[in-house]
């Protein structure tokens, strides 16, 4: 049977799955469930009129898994959602040339190897979409996912507000060596009074905030309360909405110095972004990309209580229509034909940032990288970079192979580290098979 919803019940399930990260390398797999005993199809998850109780998901369950397998792809059938309107034109089309890629290997360690069917199942994929100069070379869905429902994207958001204010800047609506308090004066005595724009960006920011989902004492809960993702209890006190926690949050120690990932950037950002330009972030999306695009369906955010668009990890699209967006940026802005987006805007994002900086966060599977305006930058032969979101999602992006992947992803460990070792394997194996003649 479901246990009634507690306000630390969601969390434990998350942070026991965080737990599994405790000391383990990348491929070091703890005991995990059978991906087939965690499908939803399988479990016949919400399925009758109604669903039996113990097959039955609510808002205040979607953490507890395996009911993320089915309520990231039906985000907007248990909460309140903010459409990003796909406007009136046409779905632009995805030519197609099909590739039987489900055997195709993936070197997994010196003497070990998978298939890409097989990374697939193993990491709990809901749908991958592969493009190749623009056309689908492959594209798979699983657990009951379908092509026109929208998968929470979780932090592969925060790319979406780095890119739009990285737009800003170069626009000169917004200037990256200012405050964040220059443009919301709420925020003036908080962590993001004396913070730039760019170290925001950058997340070199300072805040005495936590992002540690193991401790239930860390402010990524109160956060997680905040968005209205985890209910709360009727005895809790705490912020119930975004900008009430951000208030909160007070500076710790010296901005600029180093990188530590944390959501409450980007909520910080997006507060900026809706200041500066009297729109919410749904509608900045809408208007500037979704709408020039030919997305197929409207995206949409999730809303905290008092109707604001979760920036950080609130925003829902289709496979295809993420595909859309990967494609666009990865040349360089443009859609057939069109500059939608300034080439300089996604060249400001491919240079990266400090290396040194990011080391700073121990994210050792990760050496070599940086993260720039709310992008991972590899700083590979290939110059890939990428959109990373918990439980497994990605924007993989090569511009020497031409190519694009979606993964889309439902994993008991919510931390993308803990396969990235894995998936990167498996999008070189992608990237070299592409360049085959």
């Amino acid at each position: 049977m479901t246990k009634p919803f507690t306000h630390r019940s969601a969390l434990s399930a998350l942070a026991t799955a965080v737990a599994l990260l405790s000391g383990a390398a990348c491929l070091a797999q703890p005991k995990l469930p059978p991906p087939q005993a965690t499908d939803p199809v399988a479990r016949g998850t919400m399925v009758g009129t109604p669903p039996a109780a113990d097959k039955r998901v609510t808002l205040g369950t979607i953490l507890a898994y395996p009911n993320g397998r089915w309520a990231f792809h039906h985000m907007r059938e248990l909460g309140p959602t903010l459409a990003v309107s796909r406007g009136t034109k046409p779905a632009s089309a995805l030519a197609a040339t099909p590739k039987e890629w489900d055997t195709l290997g993936i070197e997994t360690g010196p003497d070990t190897r998978t298939t890409l069917a097989q990374w697939q199942a193993n990491t709990y994929t809901d749908g991958l979409l592969v493009l190749h100069r623009g056309r689908v070379v492959y594209e798979r869905y699983a657990a009951g996912m379908q092509a026109r429902q929208p998968h929470a994207l979780w932090s592969v958001s925060k790319s979406f507000v780095g890119l739009l204010a990285t737009w800003l800047i170069q626009e000169g609506a917004l200037d990256a060596a200012a405050p964040l308090s220059r443009y919301v004066p709420e925020l003036a005595g908080t962590a993001w009074g004396d913070a730039s724009v760019q170290d925001t960006l950058d997340m070199t920011t300072d805040p005495a905030y936590t992002e540690a989902f193991t401790n239930p004492q860390s402010d990524v809960h109160r956060y997680l309360r905040a968005t209205g993702l985890v209910p709360v209890a009727a005895d809790y006190t705490g912020p119930r909405a975004m900008y009430d926690f951000l208030v909160t949050v007070k500076k710790e120690g010296t901005h600029g110095a180093a990188f530590r990932y944390k959501s409450a950037d980007t909520e910080a950002l997006g507060w900026v972004l809706r200041r500066v330009t009297g729109k919410s972030v749904a509608e900045l999306l809408s208007e500037r990309i979704w709408s020039q695009i030919g997305a197929q369906e409207d995206a949409y955010y999730w809303l905290d209580s008092i109707g604001t668009d979760v920036a950080s990890v609130g925003l829902n699209t289709t496979l295809r229509d993420l595909g859309r967006f990967g494609e666009l940026v990865r040349q360089g802005g443009k859609w057939e034909g069109r500059q939608i987006i300034p080439a300089s805007v996604v060249a400001e994002i491919r240079k990266g940032a400090s290396p040194q900086k990011f080391a700073a966060a121990g994210q050792t599977a990760r050496a070599g990288y940086s993260y720039h305006n709310q992008w991972w930058v590899a700083h590979d032969a290939d110059q890939t970079f990428e959109a990373k979101g918990l439980f497994g999602q990605h924007i993989h992006i090569n511009p020497s192979a031409e190519l694009v992947v979606i993964k889309l992803s439902s994993h008991v460990v919510p931390d993308t580290q803990f396969t990235h070792v894995l998936d990167r394997a498996a999008f070189a194996a992608i990237a070299a098979a592409v360049k085959r003649p």
